[in-house]
């Protein structure tokens, strides 16, 4: 395996993992595909050679340009999505073309061309957990989506197994705790925290900010992909975490200690409709089975280093923050 299609490489998680391989696998040539929607960014790529990394523009729904590219390719490494809960539950639609339509033309094209396929998932496809619930989700736990975004990728779960099971695709599937690192959009909630205080304004909480959230560092998700990719069972579901389990309180009030300001000076705002309470990972399958260890298991040191890249990084993120912050405001959040 020396090429890859990485879709939505110019995305966040994407394009760390993209990142990550240029490192990891110098040998190796990647070809992202991305949409470059509000959530792809040209930025995200810059400074890697472009003999070893290129940029294709255009939609994984797109039957002709998918087929094409994946005939060139040895693997696709498959994250590209629409995945923020609050935009699915305004408008539901782009979710179920780019998570469902566009996770079937990439499986028709593998199933064409017999060529390696990994599936991005996410964690909130089992619904959530109670507070005081001692169990984590499995691979073994049943599907219990609670939002759009979540329903559409667990459909894409499930077509990824069908197509292993009925057409015999060589693919595997991870499901993932909340990311957190460079180059996430501000909408997300700690970059839009750290960005509310780097523009002197009070970061705003959901409800009471009990929610429960397993946090990884994008890094850490890379390393656990590329793992999977390269040594995982066909067929078999990896679930990938970091032991990093931190009430959306608790994150808040850190982001304010590390960047010098009362822990206390921040805004609750309406809470999220249908807002799951608790996500956790058991990614001890991953860890025995392919012997893969997370780097960033001090959740503080990982925050610490996403407090800076925001800092040294204002060019990039300030083109987003008006717009999405007026979005917030229209709903009271």
């Amino acid at each position: 395996m020396n090429k890859i299609v990485v879709t939505g490489g110019a995305g966040f998680i994407g394009s760390n993992f993209v990142h990550y391989v240029y490192k990891q696998r110098p040998d190796w040539q990647i070809i992202v595909l991305d949409a470059l929607t509000y959530a792809g960014n040209k930025q995200n790529l810059e400074g890697l050679d472009t003999n070893r990394v290129s940029l294709v523009e255009g939609n994984i729904c797109d039957n002709k340009l998918v087929d094409n590219l994946v005939s060139q390719t040895d693997a696709v490494v498959h994250f590209a999505a629409e995945s923020h809960n609050d935009n699915s539950l305004q408008s539901p639609w782009p979710f179920v073309q780019s998570n469902i339509v566009g996770t079937y033309t990439l499986l028709e094209a593998v199933r064409k061309h017999n060529k390696r396929f990994h599936h991005i998932s996410t964690d909130e496809v089992y619904g959530d957990l109670e507070l005081d619930d001692p169990n984590k989700f499995t691979d073994k736990t049943p599907y219990n989506p609670s939002s759009p975004y979540s329903s559409t990728k667990a459909g894409s779960d499930l077509l990824v197994r069908a197509w292993v099971r009925s057409f015999g695709v060589k693919a595997t599937i991870s499901n993932c705790s909340n990311n957190y690192g460079p180059y996430q959009h501000v909408e997300k909630f700690i970059p839009r925290q750290i960005t509310e205080v780097l523009e002197g304004r009070t970061p705003k909480l959901y409800g009471t900010g009990e929610q429960v959230r397993d946090w990884i560092h994008a890094e850490d998700h890379s390393s656990g992909v590329l793992t999977i990719l390269e040594n995982g069972k066909i067929g078999e579901t990896y679930l990938i975490g970091a032991d990093g389990e931190k009430n959306n309180k608790e994150v808040v009030e850190l982001i304010l200690k590390l960047m010098g300001k009362d822990i206390t000076d921040y805004q609750h705002v309406n809470d999220r409709p249908g807002h799951d309470m608790r996500y956790a990972i058991d990614s001890s399958k991953l860890r025995t089975e392919l012997g893969w260890t997370p780097k960033y298991t001090n959740f503080t040191e990982g925050l610490k280093q996403t407090i800076e890249w925001y800092k040294n990084n204002p060019n990039w993120w300030k083109p987003q923050k008006t717009e999405t912050e007026a979005k917030y405001a229209k709903v009271g959040q």
